[in-house]
């Protein structure tokens, strides 16, 4: 009898530890966005819970940026057409761009975490619109639309629609190739998760990928995502943050999410 209050009582206390991640206080969101247009939307991959800051917010479709790094790379990697974080991955043709890290060579895990576009504009042109379509739609990612040509639909432009996804089916995205409903060997799956880790925890791992949309007429950033999941000693929890506005970009979106991560005791 005595042990069996003593496992109830072991139980109760780690649910109560771990119900503390929901519900995240809409003031604590609300202070990380510090006034711009945005959602946070965190997901248990155990129980499929989800704390959604700003539903309306969520389901709106915008462009993905470079969060689709995420699938243009395990789709190169189920394809066979990459297979290792570390190998080479882009020959720098000699062109000068305006971030410095994309003039040198990159390993595949080097140019995911600089966000290299032409190395990823290069894998997409491999991959081809057929198969590109073709796992896009096995996986069901936004509207679809890669009509704006191969090498540049998930990239916002003036005058050009890219492909559209939600802030929502970002998150569940993330969960369903957490929790293994996608269609993608274990193999690519395992290279991915080394691609896209951001940094070890004492408790855990963290992993993600920015995105950033700019608004060349008034030359800034206006669209920021941080999409990815932290893994917290047995927990995985997947997270999207989307923002909007002036100076909105992936990377002021990551420290949103980091913010509130740490402020729940998951980083």
């Amino acid at each position: 009898m005595k042990h069996a209050c003593f496992l109830s009582l072991l139980l109760m206390l780690a649910t109560a530890a771990f119900g503390q991640v929901f519900p995240v206080p809409d003031s604590l969101v609300q202070h990380a966005l510090d006034g711009r247009k945005g959602t946070l939307i965190l997901m248990d991959c155990e129980s499929g819970q989800i704390n959604d800051f700003n539903p309306a917010a969520s389901a709106e479709k915008l462009a993905p940026c470079s969060t689709f790094k995420i699938w243009n790379t395990l789709i190169g990697l189920q394809l066979g057409l990459i297979s290792s974080p570390n190998e080479p991955f882009y020959k720098w043709d000699g062109e000068k761009r305006f971030i410095a890290d994309w003039n040198k060579d990159l390993t595949l895990k080097e140019a995911f975490q600089v966000s290299c576009v032409p190395a990823f504009q290069a894998l997409a042109r491999k991959i081809g619109e057929k198969h590109m379509q073709t796992w896009l739609n096995k996986i069901h990612y936004g509207d679809g639309d890669i009509s704006a040509g191969i090498d540049v639909f998930w990239l916002p432009r003036q005058g050009s629609k890219t492909i559209l996804i939600s802030p929502l089916e970002q998150v569940r995205l993330i969960h369903a190739l957490l929790t293994n409903q996608l269609p993608f060997s274990e193999k690519a799956q395992s290279a991915l998760k080394k691609i896209m880790l951001i940094r070890k925890t004492e408790r855990g791992a963290f992993y993600g990928k920015t995105g950033s949309g700019f608004n060349q007429a008034r030359g800034a950033f206006n669209l920021g995502w941080f999409v990815g999941y932290v893994e917290v000693e047995r927990k995985t929890y997947a997270f999207t943050c989307m923002i909007q506005g002036e100076n909105a970009s992936g990377k002021v979106a990551r420290e949103i999410v980091e913010d509130i991560l740490k402020s729940k005791k998951l980083l």
